[in-house]
């Protein structure tokens, strides 16, 4: 089972529909599609800044923000099956679909450690990567991505969150940040699993 985030800023991006077209044509039984909250998300920031709401509110915005990002995923390409909840998940794997995640088991009614600003969508991804014992995490990005640079490096150029490259280093699977461009090499790394490449920790 691969876990793969799509970053919320594909949501703009001309790239996505191709995105979604190849995990569901090559990711049928082995892909889970994280979204990520993209303007919905960037709403919730903003009325948090206007009316100083606690960080508890803001997260279950955030996770509406990307339930509603995979809901125009689904929308995008039908081939992808929505699920909630990590049962479904595996129901839809096991049907041979790759699935879309609404995170909506991601609402909580009291603060914990995932909800606050410094854990994103992308460490949300990697939190269910960890959950599911998932062979592989694929984040996928618009902005550019310095080749070589290690998790912990791309965190401090804010490509990823601070904390993700901490949260990564106990991760039993690779874990793989490409740029929206790099369609080839997801394909490649899709129809090659004897591939075992990642990005460094450090």
């Amino acid at each position: 089972m691969w876990v793969v985030k799509l970053g919320g800023s594909l949501g703009l991006d001309a790239a996505l529909p191709r995105w979604l077209s190849l995990l569901a044509e090559c990711g049928g039984g082995r892909v889970i599609v994280v979204p990520g909250g993209g303007a919905f998300a960037d709403q919730a920031r903003q009325a948090q800044a206007r009316w100083q709401f606690d960080d508890l509110a803001a997260h279950n915005m955030a996770v509406l923000g990307m339930a509603q990002t995979g809901l125009m995923m689904q929308a995008l390409c039908p081939a992808l099956q929505i699920a909630t909840g990590e049962a479904l998940l595996r129901t839809v794997l096991q049907h041979g679909r790759a699935a879309v995640w609404l995170p909506l088991d991601l609402l909580r009614e009291a603060p914990d450690e995932l909800t606050h600003w410094g854990v994103s969508a992308d460490s949300l991804a990697l939190w269910l990567a960890h959950r599911l014992h998932a062979e592989r995490l694929m984040v996928v990005k618009s902005c550019p991505i310095e080749a070589g640079y290690s998790l912990r490096q791309l965190g401090e150029a804010g490509v990823l969150d601070a904390g993700f490259a901490e949260r990564a280093r106990s991760a039993a699977f690779p874990i793989d940040v490409l740029q929206s461009t790099e369609l080839q090499r997801a394909r490649a790394l899709l129809l090659d699993e004897t591939l075992n490449c990642g990005l460094s920790r450090q």
